[in-house]
């Protein structure tokens, strides 16, 4: 039987929109530009944390920009928030100009303390930083603390009455947090009880079922958490001032007078064993995506406030801040591990 032709020019359009995809993702192969074809981005960590938050903006900014690339791939790879992953790109054993991976300024922090393994920093290429998150001081929505006070008060009758619950093992940057909120109330550190999870979205959940009494976390995951239902009250955000948005009315953790700041950058890297070519794309694709009109919106959507950086900016920014967190681990009496 003869097919219509209208039928057959239908099927066309079908098939060359199943297609062209493909033909576009070969020729961005060929073209030798990584920023145009199927990628992966690595979150390294389990589900609901921010670095999953990373790879998300970093996919939908990308999209914006460059609608037509295919939308970057998550994966998981959990393990030592991010020490695993971090191993497994500087050994080759992961990478190529099609894989990033989320980090943090809890990755530099576990730099600064050598718990990444022999791998310096240079053993990976810093892509770009797609904006900052801010510390906060979280409990249950049915806790007696009202208010940052009210827990600085019970941590200085006995900081070993409660238990924190975040992201990381000892000397992480959510186990810094607390340890600096304990030494606030003028106690000491090493004293206080810690509960160490694999990403903060395990930290969250355990607050949620009342497991763990604060959570020292980062204030877009513990938004998400909230959009989602959580039962959960924020005590403070550990920014210089109080931030807008959905933490117009949480006060800063020095309007309570504890002088606590602790920024969260979030961004991504790529092996260095891949070609400078690639990297220069990705660089390049990244400075166009947040320099984007639409960005601001965009980071905004994913609770995250102002902060991107590229290329040399911010390798000296890497540089610079493991310094910092290699005094301040040094002050906490963190091991630092030589690589």
């Amino acid at each position: 039987m003869q097919i219509p032709f209208s039928n057959r020019r239908h099927a066309l359009r079908a098939l060359s929109a199943l297609l062209i995809p493909g033909i576009a993702c070969r020729a961005a192969a060929q073209s030798g530009d990584p920023s145009l074809a199927a990628a992966d981005c690595v979150i390294p960590a389990k589900a609901g944390g921010g670095f999953e938050l990373t790879c998300a903006l970093a996919r939908d900014a990308l999209q914006a920009v460059r609608p037509s690339r295919p939308p970057l791939t998550q994966r998981y790879l959990p393990g030592g928030i991010g020490a695993v992953a971090f191993d497994r790109i500087a050994t080759g054993q992961l990478g190529g100009p099609g894989t990033l991976v989320a980090f943090s300024s809890g990755s530099l922090l576990n730099l600064a303390q050598g718990r990444f393994g022999p791998h310096p920093p240079s053993a990976v290429r810093w892509i770009a930083t797609l904006g900052t998150d801010y510390g906060v001081i979280a409990v249950h929505r049915d806790s007696p603390y009202q208010r940052l006070q009210d827990l600085v008060a019970a941590l200085r009758q006995d900081p070993s009455r409660m238990a924190f619950g975040a992201g990381g093992t000892v000397g992480s940057q959510d186990w810094v947090k607390a340890a600096l909120l304990v030494r606030a109330a003028g106690r000491d550190h090493k004293a206080m009880r810690f509960v160490s999870f694999e990403g903060g979205g395990d930290a969250l959940g355990a607050l949620q079922g009342k497991h763990v009494d604060v959570f020292p976390g980062d204030a877009a995951e513990a938004l998400q958490a909230i959009a989602g239902g959580a039962a959960v009250r924020l005590l403070a955000v550990l920014s210089e001032t109080r931030l807008g948005g959905a933490l117009t009315g949480v006060p800063t953790a020095r309007e309570q007078g504890v002088d606590i700041v602790w920024p969260t950058v979030r961004g991504l890297y790529l092996s260095a064993n891949v070609p400078d070519a690639a990297v220069r794309a990705w660089t390049a694709a990244f400075a166009e995506a947040t320099a984007a009109p639409g960005y601001a919106a965009l980071r905004e959507r994913h609770g995250l406030y102002p902060f991107a950086l590229t290329g040399a900016a911010l390798g000296d920014y890497v540089q610079a801040r493991i310094k910092t967190y290699q005094a301040l681990a040094e002050e906490l009496g963190l091991r630092r591990w030589k690589p």
